[in-house]
C-alpha cells in the first residue's frame, strides 16, 4: 500500500467501486461493504478460494474505479450518468466495466446521492424504504431501530415539509411503541404542515392513540383537539369510549374533577359499576380510594354507606351460599382457594370497616385544613391506648402544620408530643422533642415562652431544680450582636429574636430564683426586667417586697420610685398606695417632710377620679403625726381636686373632722364654702338642708329659715315632696302665721317658675 512522503498510509478507494475510501483493517473495502461482504460470506457460505480472487482481482478495479470517479464528477452536477466519451479506445473488455460503473450497493448509491441532492425528496424516499427494509423483520428493541430514527430526523431536517417522510416516520414509530416520541412527533408534524394538510396526520394519530397501552387520558385529549378541528368525527370518539374498558372509569373519574358537589356519589357510581362486573376488590379499592381523597364530609358519608351496605349484602349472599347445599358441597370442595370468601374474614372485614369511621371522617377534616391543631388533638385521642400510633400521628402532625397557617396554638401539639413521651418515662426523647419545638418559627412570642416554660416545668416535676433554671438563662439569654446582624441582613425576624423580652418566662424565671436561688442572682433578674421595661406594677410591688423582708428599706423605696416614674395612671395607681403606706407605717414621724413630698408629688401626678383616697392617706398622715391646719388645709385642698360627683361626699368628711377636731361652729364656714363651691343643684340643695339641721341644733331659727328659703329654688314642688314636707314641719314646729304664709307664697312661686321652665322647653 502507498505510504506518502510522512511515512502515513494515504487513503486507498474501496476495492468495491463504491466511491468511500477503505482501511487494511477492512481489507481495503468500505465499512459497510466489507460487513456486507461477512454477511454474505455467512449466509452463502462461500469458499476461501472465492473471496481470495474477489480481492485479487480489484485491482484493476480500483483503477478503474477512480477513471470512473474522476469522470462523474467532471460531468454535470445533475448527472451521474458516465459520458460515452470517456476517453481514448480501448479493449473491448474495458468499455464493458466502464458501461457497468462502480460497483457500488443500492444503499451506497443513494448515500452519494444524497450527499450531492440533500434536497431531493425522491432519494431520501427510496433510502428511507431500504432502510425501513432492512429491520422489518426485527424486534422493535433492536439497536437499529435507534440508527432509523436518527435517519428519520436527518431526513426531515430538509425535508420538513413532505408528507411523505413524516407518515413513514411516524408509522414506525407507532410501530415501535414508543408513546411519548411519538406522540410529541405528531405534535411536531402539525405544526409543520398547514391546516389543509392535517386530515393525513390525523388519520393516523387518531391509529396511534386508539391502540392498547396508550393511557386513556391521553387519548381522550387526542380525540378532544381532533374534535376541535374537525367537529364531525364525534362518533369516532363514541366509538372509541364504547370499545375502550376504562371508559367509564376515565368518564366517572373526570366528572369528580369537573363536578366537586357530586364527588360521593360518582365515586359510589364507579364502584358500582366494578361491583356489576363482578369485580369486587377492584370496588374495594374505589371506595377506599373515595374516602382517602374526598375533602366533605358529605361526601365521605355518602362513600362510607355505601361502602357498608355493600360489606352488609356481601354477608347476606354468602349466608344464602350456605344455605345452599350444591354451592356448600362445591365450597368444601374448593375450601383452600377460596378463603377470601369465608364469612369470619367478611364480618371482620366489616368489623374494620365501622372501627375506622372515626379516624377516616377526622382525615377528611385535616384534607380540608392540614393546619387544623384542634383536629390533629383530636387524632391523637383516637388513638388513645396506641402510644405507638399516637407517635407517629404526633410526627405528622409537627410535619405538616406550618405555625404561621395554623388555626390554632401550634405548640401544643409539641407539648401534648413531649408529654407523651414522659407518661412513659422517657425524659430523653421528651428533652430532644421540646428542644426540636423551640426552634421552630411560631407566629407569636407567646407560644414559644410556653413551650420553655413547659420544658422548665417538666424538669421542676422530675426535680432536676438545676436544669430548670439553666433552661430558664438559655430562654432569657439576649442574642448576641452577630446573631441580629444576620436576622437584620436577611430582613425576617423570627420569634427567637424577640424570646428575652418575654415577661411570661421571666416571671416563671423570677419565681424559680426566689426559691431556688440566692437573693443576689434573684435581685439581677429582677434588674434584667427593669432594664428591658418589661416590669409590671405587681412585678415592681414584689420587687419591693422581696427588700424589705430581707430588710433593704431604702432599696425598697428605690424600686417603688422606679415604678412611679415607669409607669402612668391607672397602672402606677397600686405603686403609690402600697409606696405612701410602706413608708408611713416604717418613718412615721421621723421623716414626715419627706412623707409630705412624697403626697404632694403623688397628688400632682394623680388624675381627678383617682386623687381622693390619696388626698383622705395625706390627711390622715396630717391628723396623726402633723398639725391639725394641715390637716383641714389637705382636706380644703382636696374638695377642690375632686370631681364634682364626689365633691358633697369630700364635703361631709371634711365637715366630720372639722366638727371633731376644732368643734361644730367651725363647720359653719365649710357649708357656706360647699353651698357657694359650684355643688350642683341636687348636692346643694342637701347641704343647705344638713346646715339648716345646724342652725336649728344651734338655736338659730332665721338662719335655719333662711336655709330653707334659699335651698327652696332647687326643689320642684310637683317632684320634690321630701324638701316641702321638711319645711312644712319646720314651719309647724318653730315658725307662726306670716311665716307660714310666706312659705307658701314661695312654694307658689317656685312652681310657677317651674311650669314656665318647662312650657318653655317643650315649646323650643
Amino acid at each position: 500500500m502507498e505510504q506518502n512522503d510522512t511515512g502515513c498510509q494515504a487513503p486507498v478507494l474501496c476495492v468495491n467501486n463504491c466511491g468511500f475510501f477503505g482501511t487494511a483493517a477492512t481489507m481495503t473495502m468500505y465499512s459497510k461493504c466489507y460487513k456486507d461482504m461477512i454477511f454474505k460470506q455467512e449466509q452463502a457460505n462461500f469458499a476461501a478460494s472465492s473471496i481470495e480472487n474477489f480481492v485479487n482481482g480489484s485491482s484493476s478495479a480500483c483503477v478503474k474505479a477512480v477513471d470512473v470517479a474522476v469522470t462523474v464528477q467532471e460531468g454535470p452536477a445533475e448527472s451521474l450518468v458516465i459520458p460515452t466519451q470517456v476517453a481514448a479506445p480501448v479493449e473491448s473488455v474495458q468499455v464493458e466495466k466502464a458501461k457497468e460503473g462502480p460497483n457500488r450497493c443500492t444503499t451506497c448509491r443513494r448515500r452519494v446521492g444524497l450527499q450531492a441532492l440533500p434536497g431531493s425528496n425522491k432519494i431520501w424516499h427510496a433510502y428511507l424504504r431500504e432502510c425501513l427494509e432492512l429491520v422489518r423483520n426485527l424486534p422493535i428493541n433492536h439497536s437499529l431501530y435507534q440508527a432509523l430514527n436518527n435517519t428519520f430526523e436527518r431526513a426531515l431536517v430538509t425535508m420538513h415539509k413532505m408528507p411523505r417522510i413524516w407518515i413513514m416516520y411516524l408509522v414506525s414509530l407507532t410501530q415501535q411503541k414508543l408513546v411519548t416520541r411519538t406522540r410529541r412527533t405528531f405534535d411536531r408534524a402539525l405544526c409543520a404542515f398547514p391546516v389543509t394538510q392535517h386530515d393525513r396526520i390525523w388519520e393516523h394519530y387518531l391509529v396511534f392513540v386508539s391502540q392498547r397501552g396508550i393511557p386513556i387520558e391521553t387519548s381522550l385529549r387526542v380525540y378532544r383537539r381532533h374534535l376541535k378541528y374537525d367537529p364531525s368525527h364525534i362518533e369516532d370518539l363514541l366509538e372509541f369510549l364504547l370499545n375502550s374498558e376504562l371508559c367509564q372509569e376515565a368518564a366517572e373519574r373526570g366528572g369528580i374533577k369537573k363536578f366537586t358537589d357530586e364527588v360521593g356519589r360518582l365515586w359510589t357510581s364507579l364502584a358500582d359499576y366494578y361491583i356489576r362486573g363482578k369485580l369486587v376488590e377492584k370496588a374495594r379499592d374505589i371506595f377506599e380510594e373515595g374516602m382517602t381523597t374526598v375533602v366533605t364530609v358529605r361526601d365521605f358519608s355518602v362513600i362510607f354507606d355505601a361502602y357498608s351496605q355493600f360489606e352488609e349484602k356481601e354477608d347476606v349472599d354468602e349466608e344464602d351460599d350456605r344455605l345452599n347445599v350444591a354451592k356448600l358441597k362445591k365450597k368444601l370442595k374448593e375450601f383452600w382457594l377460596n378463603d377470601d370468601k369465608d364469612i369470619d374474614l367478611r364480618l371482620a372485614r366489616l368489623e374494620h370497616h365501622m372501627d375506622r369511621r372515626p379516624e377516616l371522617a377526622n382525615s377528611v377534616l385535616l384534607r380540608q385544613n392540614p393546619h387544623n391543631v384542634e383536629q390533629w388533638h383530636r387524632r391523637v385521642k383516637l388513638f388513645e391506648g396506641n402510644p405507638t400510633k399516637q407517635l407517629l400521628t404526633f410526627t405528622e402532625a409537627v410535619r405538616t402544620i406550618d405555625p404561621m397557617k395554623a388555626v390554632g396554638k401550634p405548640h401544643t401539639l409539641w407539648v401534648a408530643f413531649a408529654k407523651l413521651y414522659e407518661n412513659h418515662k422517657d425524659n430523653a426523647n421528651a428533652r430532644v422533642i421540646f428542644d426540636k419545638a423551640v426552634q421552630v418559627n411560631y407566629k407569636t412570642v407567646d407560644h414559644l415562652a410556653s413551650v420553655w416554660c413547659e420544658w422548665a416545668e417538666m424538669e421542676l416535676r422530675h426535680r432536676n431544680f438545676k436544669g430548670a433554671l439553666e433552661l430558664m438563662r438559655r430562654a432569657t439569654a439576649e442574642p448576641t450582636v452577630e446573631v441580629k446582624r444576620r436576622v437584620a441582613a436577611d430582613g425576617y425576624e423570627p420569634v427567637q429574636i424577640k424570646l428575652h423580652k418575654s415577661l411570661r418566662l421571666w416571671l416563671l424565671f423570677v419565681d424559680l430564683e426566689e426559691n431556688l436561688g440566692s437573693l443576689e442572682s434573684t435581685r439581677v433578674v429582677y434588674e434584667r426586667i427593669l432594664i428591658l421595661r418589661i416590669a409590671t406594677p405587681q412585678l415592681i410591688i414584689n420587687y419591693a417586697v422581696l427588700l424589705e423582708d430581707h430588710k433593704y428599706f431604702e432599696d425598697a423605696f428605690k424600686v417603688y420610685e422606679r415604678g412611679v416614674k415607669i409607669f402612668k395612671y391607672p397602672h402606677v395607681k397600686d405603686i403609690w398606695v402600697t409606696y405612701l403606706s410602706k413608708f408611713v407605717k416604717r418613718y412615721g414621724k421621723s421623716k414626715l417632710e419627706r412623707a409630705r413630698e412624697l403626697f404632694e408629688h403623688a397628688v400632682e401626678q394623680t388624675p381627678a377620679d383617682a386623687v381622693k383616697p390619696l388626698y383622705l392617706q395625706y390627711a390622715k398622715l396630717e391628723e396623726d403625726y402633723g398639725l391639725a391646719k394641715r390637716a383641714m388645709r389637705v382636706y380644703d385642698q382636696a374638695t377642690k381636686a375632686v370631681p364634682a360627683n364626689e365633691k358633697l361626699s369630700m364635703y361631709e368628711i371634711y365637715i366630720a373632722r372639722a366638727a371633731e377636731i376644732f368643734g361644730v361652729p367651725r363647720t359653719r364656714e365649710i357649708y357656706e364654702q360647699a353651698i357657694e363651691s359650684g355643688l350642683p343643684d341636687k348636692d346643694v340643695k342637701v347641704m343647705c338642708l344638713k346646715y339648716a339641721e345646724l342652725e336649728k341644733s344651734l338655736g338659730a331659727i332665721d338662719r335655719a329659715r333662711a336655709l330653707h328659703k334659699h335651698s327652696s329654688q332647687f326643689a320642684d314642688p310637683r317632684s320634690d315632696h321630701d324638701f316641702w314636707n321638711k319645711w312644712h314641719e319646720f314651719e309647724v314646729q318653730h315658725g307662726n302665721e306670716d311665716t307660714f304664709r310666706e312659705m307658701l307664697c314661695v312654694k307658689r312661686s317656685v312652681s310657677a317658675s317651674y311650669s314656665q321652665v318647662k312650657k318653655y322647653s317643650i315649646n323650643h
